[in-house]
This record gives C-alpha cells, structure tokens and sequence, in this order.
C-alpha cells in the first residue's frame, strides 16, 4: 500500500516512463514467439496537447469526467439496468479508471484485479488533479499495434504533433479506443467514422473544447 501511493504520489509529476499495457505487449510478443517490436511511444506535457484531444476523448469515453469521483455511479447503475432486462453487459469505465488499468496493471479479468483497479482509482483521484489524470490518459492510451500515446499517435496517423490535431482529426483518433488493435485510424472502417462522426457531434453539444472554467 505505501509502495503503491508513493508511485502514484511520483507520477503526479513525473512523465510516465511506460505502463503496464506497453510492458504486457513485449511479453505477448514473447509468448507467441513474434519478433521483437518497439513500442511507439513519447511523452508529451498538457501544452503539447490540442484541446481537441482532451475534448474528443471525454466525449467518447467520460462525458461525466469532471463532475464524479473516479467512479460514474449513473453509467454503472444504467448497465446493470440494461442487463437485467436482458440486454448485453456494457462497460462504464471512467477515464480515471482506464489510467489505473492500463498504467498499473495487465489486462485480465478477475475481482482482486477489479478491486486493485479500485485502489488505484481512488488514489489518482484523490492526489492527482483532474486534468493530470486526462493528460496521463491521453499519453499511455492506446492507439495501434504497439503504438501509444496521442503524440506518437498523431505522428504515425497524420504526420503532425499532437497539439496541431483537429477536431476531426482527434474525433477519429478517439473512434478507435474501444480496440485500437482492430480499429484503426487509417483507412478507417464504416463502424470507425459512424462513431467519428457521433464523437463530433458530442464535443458540440458538450461545449467541447472549450474547457477552461470545468
């Protein structure tokens, strides 16, 4: 527990070195006896950002992001709803969990995983400010095939830095976060600019983003 809140304690200032999900694919890579493949990845500070990243993927992934807790008690309460009624069990993670998951642990699914994902929510949550968790986010988010972070991202899909994305251009980046290993930003399928164009239209009835009193 201490090691852990020193960690987290860290990171509140401290760019990321890697994550757990960038470590667990060189392990894949090992099992299935693939060849050794970098990870595309590079760290970049919240003024290297577009806005429109940040706004993108709170209005595709958290659109309750500044206003919970780490925990979105309504979307949570909305898929048990869905599924008792015989409907297909969604996720409702949050942002902030989605930084535990992939910054400190490797995907699987289990209750002490989902109870050590907690911890970690509630520690982000409670020593790093909002907008530390949504850069954290957006810089270990997976975008591709080895690929993470939305500045390698930007660069691999665009050809231009992370803080000169458009709005569109960050809508089809945030369209592919659901499995960024079969939905891909270029070429982009049917399903990928359906959720593009959804995302757009989001950031606009949110505000988004426009930003700077949230």
């Amino acid at each position: 527990m201490v090691t852990s809140v020193g960690l987290c304690a860290v990171l509140r200032w401290v760019p990321a070195p890697t994550s757990a999900f960038m470590m667990y694919r060189h392990f894949e890579d090992l099992a299935y006896n693939q060849p050794f493949q970098a990870i595309d990845y590079t760290w970049v500070s919240a003024d290297k950002i577009s806005p429109n990243a940040s706004a993108a993927v709170i209005a595709s992934e958290d659109q309750r992001f500044f206003r919970h807790s780490g925990f979105d008690l309504s979307s949570i309460q909305s898929s048990i709803d869905v599924y008792m009624g015989g409907g297909k069990l969604r996720g409702a993670s949050t942002i902030s969990q989605q930084v535990a998951k992939n910054l400190f642990l490797i995907p699987s699914k289990s209750f002490l995983r989902k109870g050590v994902e907690a911890w970690f929510t509630m520690l982000i949550e409670l020593l790093w400010s909002k907008e530390r968790i949504l850069v954290m986010y957006l810089n270990i988010a997976e975008f591709g095939d080895h690929l993470f972070g939305i500045e390698a991202a930007s660069r691999h899909y665009f050809g231009i830095a992370a803080k000169h994305l458009n709005r569109s251009q960050a809508a089809l980046l945030a369209a592919t976060l659901p499995n960024p290993i079969t939905l891909h930003a270029k070429n982009p399928s049917n399903y990928v600019l359906k959720r593009q164009h959804w995302i757009l239209k989001q950031m606009k009835n949110l505000g988004y983003p426009s930003m700077k009193n949230r």
